[in-house]
């Protein structure tokens, strides 16, 4: 209840201004500055099958806090979701809604206790995490009404939560502008911890890397299927709207695109087709490190690989060879088939799969005598990938990567505990005598999970074994 004519006026103002405050909201987000940019399209909110998607994620991944510091309680029960959300695209819409109430999760409850939603509605605790990702979104579309496409089934919990927060429509608006003022931010994004605010402007910089499947199409016909679609080769594609793409120094195989361009070039059936691939290029410059320690008929060994395509892009590097891939750590058999039918599509034929986790394969295994390279790709706390939210769809990460990102960082115990299991993953890597390099990458910023863990595990290696010079030539360029 307001008590003084200020505070009345003020109400007055918000109930006339919403849609200006809610610009306000996240205006200073570069990841929202495409969105944002001139003639962009209004946000008109998302389809019921991604906001319950978005809510099973969040409720999983959400900042715990202790009984007393708890503003709002959130059930243990996920919501029931549909077939829709295995599709790639509503995946990718889930995570990145997710992702955005995780890192404001802390102003998001306050505004719903600051109007008074909590504690008077009688929602159950279960649909909380709902409710969260859906005030991030009606805030980000300026509070405006959700468009719905005449085809869409409605779903029930998203439906009363709706409801509930258009019944508050103005309320939520004056407590986010409290919220604002309170901190003297331009918008709520520069509430945000300053490593957040740095990930998010470094991740806005990023360009995308996509790598060629050369055993499908030549360098050539990418170019100019490229250049059909509107896209002009350049030397350099930092700080450029245009619709171009370079060829990376470091990967002759890999495309550089601006960032903003993703959607549009998800439409082009190179995509489609298994001929150009989206991936991070940590894992490009690794498997381009391991290529470049090969001879013809040198076999590979990949741990944690993540990604299949990552293997696929191994695979397609050695074509020419006679070495054999083998990846370690697929233990469910039921896999197999699906991993074949992919493989078989992107005309990859010299990969075999095992069924042993890395650490329990032994040293005298008779597949594994030819192994010259060992590709150590283990799990990290992936603060060098530029989008999360790309890196857990491509790589089959954990979600807990969502946390850390939206927190700056893992906390102080996990970074140990990923720390130990890297280091015990590369002194048994060393343990294979026959193998005469090992490859390992991180997609870490952290010297933890870097140097240190790899000065640490030559300290382990047994004095009595010749260490072979390697000039690593080759990896100081790529890194």
């Amino acid at each position: 209840m307001f008590n003084s004519a200020n505070e009345l006026e003020f109400l007055e103002e918000t109930t006339a201004e919403i849609s200006q405050l809610s610009s306000l909201a996240l205006s200073g987000d570069p990841a929202c500055g495409e969105n944002s940019s001139t003639g962009s399209p209004e946000k008109t909110g998302y389809p019921d099958s991604v906001y319950i998607l978005a809510a099973n994620i969040f409720q999983g991944t959400r900042l715990e806090k202790s009984p007393e510091k708890a503003l709002i309680k959130y059930g243990n029960k996920p919501l029931p979701s549909s077939t829709e959300s295995e599709d790639e695209s509503f995946q990718r819409l889930s995570y990145e809604l997710a992702f955005s109430a995780l890192k404001y999760q802390d102003i998001l409850e306050t505004i719903l206790i600051d109007s008074y939603i909590f504690p008077s509605t009688t929602i159950p605790d279960h649909l909380n995490s709902l409710i969260i990702v859906m005030l991030y979104d009606f805030q980000d579309r300026k509070f405006q009404a959700r468009l719905l496409s005449g085809n869409e089934e409605s779903i029930a919990e998203v439906l009363e939560v709706e409801n509930l927060l258009n019944s508050f429509k103005t309320k939520l608006a004056a407590a986010l502008a409290r919220c604002r003022i309170k901190h003297d931010a331009l918008s709520i994004y520069h509430i945000l911890p300053e490593t957040v605010r740095n990930q998010e402007l470094r991740a806005s910089t990023l360009p995308l890397y996509a790598w060629i499947n050369t055993c499908k199409i030549s360098p050539e016909e990418v170019y100019y299927t490229l250049k059909k679609n509107g896209y002009n080769k350049v030397k350099s594609v930092l700080h450029i709207d245009n619709k171009v793409f370079a060829v990376d120094q470091h990967c002759y195989d890999v495309l550089i695109f601006p960032s903003h361009l993703k959607s549009d070039l998800l439409n082009i059936d190179l995509f489609k087709d298994y001929k150009l691939i989206f991936q991070d290029k940590s894992r490009s410059l690794a498997v381009h490190s391991v290529k470049a320690l090969l001879n013809m008929d040198d076999d590979i060994l990949m741990v944690n690989t993540g990604s299949w395509y990552t293997v696929a892009h191994m695979s397609v590097l050695t074509n020419n060879n006679t070495s054999k891939i083998f990846v370690c750590g697929v233990q469910s058999q039921a896999k197999d088939p699906d991993l074949k039918n992919l493989f078989t599509k992107m005309g990859c034929k010299n990969i075999e799969i095992l069924h042993e986790t890395f650490m329990k394969l032994e040293l005298k295994d008779h597949r594994l005598q030819k192994v010259k390279v060992i590709l150590l790709l283990p799990r990290c706390s992936g603060l060098g990938v530029s989008n999360p939210v790309e890196f857990i769809l491509n790589e089959h990460e954990d979600t807990d990567l969502l946390k850390d990102f939206s927190q700056g960082g893992p906390s102080e115990d996990k970074l140990h505990v990923l720390a130990q299991q890297q280091y015990e993953q590369l002194t048994h890597a060393m343990k294979f005598t026959r193998a005469q390099a090992i490859v390992y990458c991180t997609c870490s910023v952290y010297p933890e999970e870097n140097e240190a863990i790899v000065k640490k595990a030559l300290e382990f290696q047994d004095h009595g074994i010749k260490v072979q010079p390697y000039s690593g030539t080759h990896l100081r360029q790529c890194l």
